[in-house]
């Protein structure tokens, strides 16, 4: 499951994320509105853990742009103000749950747990020969299962979440390594050329795209 998280607190963002990566998720960590909102136009997110008052402004505005037009990603509101008041402004601007800091981590992991499963998007990803299905993390190419490691899904689901578009190399290492500069290695290349092998016959369903990054192909 791919996971915004919004907190400009670095040390429980580094928590979060961690504790998330741990659990077999796919987090996305960001520190303010701007960041956020520059995020979610350029991916898709199962669930948004959503910290209230951010340097840069209120979440509530970003919450609110995100119903506005039409998003119904799950958003996680995390906040040190818990007054009845503050819980409810941000229900009705389209926060679908509440958690009041400081919080256990368990209750986070059950709250997006639950979230993901009341998540209103589509859990299987049909493209060409391709079936993915990310609610049980598999994938099917061919009428064939194919096994692939977790960074290696983790990889390709990100692909096929873009339906066709190209997902630059940066992309690529801040969504699936959560490493937001290119450190210079060849560790994409590695597992493009891994998930490459275990394609098969299919493996032209991961197109390169020079001085860009990759895409999924469905066509030959």
């Amino acid at each position: 499951m791919r996971i915004l998280i919004v907190e400009d607190d670095e040390q429980l963002s580094e928590l979060l994320g961690r504790i998330l990566t741990e659990e077999g998720h796919s987090p996305v960590v960001r520190g303010s509105l701007r960041e956020a909102a520059q995020a979610v136009a350029e991916s898709r997110f199962d669930v948004i853990v959503l910290d209230r008052m951010l340097p840069d402004g209120d979440a509530l505005e970003l919450c609110g742009e995100l119903r506005g037009r039409g998003e119904e990603v799950p958003i996680l509101m995390l906040t040190a103000r818990t007054e009845v008041q503050d819980r409810v402004s941000g229900l009705r601007t389209g926060a679908d749950d509440y958690l009041g800091k400081p919080f256990e981590l368990d209750e986070l992991l059950a709250r997006v747990d639950a979230l993901q499963r009341r998540g209103r998007g589509s859990w299987l990803i049909e493209e060409g020969p391709l079936q993915l299905d990310r609610r049980a993390r598999s994938v099917v190419v061919g009428g064939k299962r194919v096994d692939l490691t977790l960074r290696e899904y983790a990889l390709f689901e990100r692909l096929a979440i873009a339906r066709g578009e190209v997902v630059t190399r940066q992309a690529l290492l801040e969504d699936v390594w959560n490493v937001r500069f290119d450190p210079g290695t060849s560790v994409l290349n590695v597992h493009v050329s891994r998930l490459r092998d275990k394609l098969g016959p299919f493996a032209w369903l991961v197109d390169t795209v020079p001085n860009r990054g990759y895409r999924l192909k469905t066509e030959r």
